[in-house]
């Protein structure tokens, strides 16, 4: 049962507080924690479930591969490519941006940007757009790669800026949602949230609705709706409340990219819920209790998400009946699910995508694709799943039923 906001909304993590407070004592400084590490020393707190044999059904056949730079390079980052008119547009930490035919992988325009890039890629409306560790964003022209504007905003961007093709939005690590002209990039507004004593590292994307609304979520666990035309406020509403002693208790962060489905908008917090609000009036129309820093997903009358540690949830939509709940995967520093056919894929801190029944959550297929892991998430599109590995190859592959 999802608790109300007058109630406990928090998850503990007993040994995780632990060890992400001894990390504070040491480094008083950090204000941001990295969800997908949480190492003390050379000693694992949550060791990750390891891979066991399964029945194949489902083999994942590579269609085509691509490089794209240094990929998520040395700092923590979460790239993530776009899917635009059957295009892939893929940037790598080290600069280098690139556009790629979904179908057959042949290289459309490679360009190299300065700047360290952080956040991105967004694609649409004739723009791509990227974020750099150095708080500019850049605009690029969707067809050719030619460098349209970059502009300086407030602090880093780690998510991909999005565009409607009127204005261009970016949320920036400062907790700042910036809207920026489309056409040279000057400014037209800018919302500020209260940023909390800590939070971990990342946003989640802002989403554009086709009502004219930029709809955001914020490290201090609320979800906020503003009008895209002059950023004038529209509604906000609490995915998750702040509770307990010490600052690692109250983080709540909204990281997770937001799912637009209809009327309603889903979100999801860390040591939280996941909750639909109405588009229009903010209202709560559904909630569960979950701990979160991925999005979600949907197929089959089920939501499907993967928590804090490494659970796979498939959750019957407008319910809170669990119809499946699979731990194989268990501290496995799992990225968001997404649906493709009859099944759910997800990718794992050793480079690994998973394939699991939507009926039953079983695991029906697996390859491995870049040693280094992958972070960002998988793209589902027209029957095909398009992977980016953190070293930076970029793979598309088709699903393949297995000869029984």
């Amino acid at each position: 049962m999802i608790h109300s906001a007058v109630n406990n909304l928090s998850i503990l993590h007993p040994v995780r507080t632990v060890l992400l407070v001894s990390v504070m004592l040491v480094c008083s400084a950090c204000a941001n924690l990295n969800p997908l590490n949480w190492f003390s020393g050379d000693e694992e707190v949550n060791v990750p479930k390891e891979l066991v044999d399964f029945p194949r059904e489902v083999n994942l056949e590579r269609d085509w591969s691509r490089s794209v730079g240094n990929g998520q390079g040395d700092n923590y980052t979460r790239i993530e490519p776009a899917f635009d008119g059957g295009v892939i547009y893929a940037a790598s930490e080290n600069g280098v941006v690139t556009a790629v035919t979904a179908e057959s992988g042949d290289e459309v325009w490679r360009t190299r940007v300065s700047g360290t890039i952080s956040g991105g890629v967004g694609a649409g409306n004739g723009l791509v757009l990227v974020g750099t560790q150095e708080a500019e964003m850049i605009a690029l022209d969707q067809f050719d790669g030619s460098e349209r504007w970059r502009v300086l905003v407030t602090s880093e961007v780690l998510a991909a800026p999005q565009t409607d093709g009127d204005v261009v939005v970016a949320q920036t690590v400062d907790d700042k949602l910036i809207a920026l002209d489309a056409a040279d990039g000057s400014r037209r507004w800018i919302y500020e949230a209260t940023i909390p004593a800590l939070t971990l590292r990342g946003t989640s994307k802002p989403l554009i609705t086709p009502t004219g609304a930029v709809i955001a979520g914020f490290s201090n666990g609320t979800l906020v709706s503003v009008s895209a035309n002059n950023g004038i406020w529209r509604w906000e509403e609490r995915v998750a409340v702040p509770e307990g002693q010490y600052d690692i208790d109250r983080v709540i962060d909204v990281d997770g990219d937001l799912m637009l489905d209809g009327d309603r908008v889903f979100a999801s917090s860390y040591q939280g819920n996941l909750m639909a609000f109405d588009v229009a009036s903010g209202r709560i129309v559904w909630g569960f209790e979950a701990s979160s820093y991925n999005g979600l997903t949907q197929g089959f009358g089920n939501l499907y998400v993967s928590d804090d540690e490494g659970h796979i949830i498939a959750i019957r939509n407008n319910t809170e009946d669990v119809v499946w709940r699979n731990t194989d995967l268990e501290f496995r520093q799992l990225t968001a699910p997404v649906s493709i056919g009859n099944y759910i894929a997800v990718a794992d801190f050793e480079g690994y995508i998973h394939l699991l029944s939507q009926v039953d959550g079983r695991i029906v297929g697996r390859v491995r694709i870049d040693n280094n892991g992958i972070r960002s998430s998988l793209v589902a599109r027209n029957g095909r799943l398009f992977a980016y590995g953190n070293s930076g190859r970029l793979e598309a592959f088709t699903l393949q039923q297995v000869s029984l």
